[in-house]
């Protein structure tokens, strides 16, 4: 079971790798030009897609730590605030330097799951579509160390939780 959820765990990951990937052609066009409502649709979906990515990963590390998962109107925010240590076994996923910057794409993914593709604002999309990469490098190295903290012993075998 605990190779299971690693295993799923990792091909998030790469799931998440290949939308960055994917995804790279639009950010470049970004970068030219200010995107059309197709091109600022698009860019939204990949930053939902994102977070979802990274929220699919918060649920697979809580069920492996048997942490219970929120499950009310808010849970998306419980779920962050549980990446933060706020959670029953104190169980921290995430450091507060990238607090701020995550919570800008929670709020985003909320956002987008509520507005017509017609109210979306490039400016202030920008930033988060333009940073992408800094942030999920940053995201990847506690997802590596918590896998490697929780998954694995000292000589990389897996262990229970």
């Amino acid at each position: 079971m605990d190779e299971f959820i690693k295993v799923k765990i990792e091909h998030e990951i790469s799931r998440i790798e290949k939308l960055i990937c994917d995804i790279e052609p639009l950010i470049k066009l970004c970068k030219l030009k200010e995107p059309d409502i197709i091109e600022k649709s698009a860019a939204a979906l990949m930053l939902h897609s994102f977070y979802n990515g990274i929220e699919s990963i918060l649920i697979l590390f809580f069920k492996y730590k048997n942490e219970n998962l929120p499950n009310d109107l808010k849970w998306h925010k419980s779920l962050f605030e549980m990446a933060f240590g706020n959670n029953s076994q104190n169980i921290i996923i995430f450091g507060d330097e990238i607090k701020k910057d995550l919570e800008k794409c929670l709020l985003y993914r909320h956002f987008i799951r509520h507005t017509y593709g017609s109210e979306l604002d490039w400016e202030q999309m920008k930033p988060m579509v333009f940073g992408l990469n800094e942030i999920w490098n940053k995201i990847k190295i506690f997802f590596n160390n918590f896998i490697e903290k929780s998954f694995c012993d000292k000589e990389g075998n897996i262990k229970s939780p």
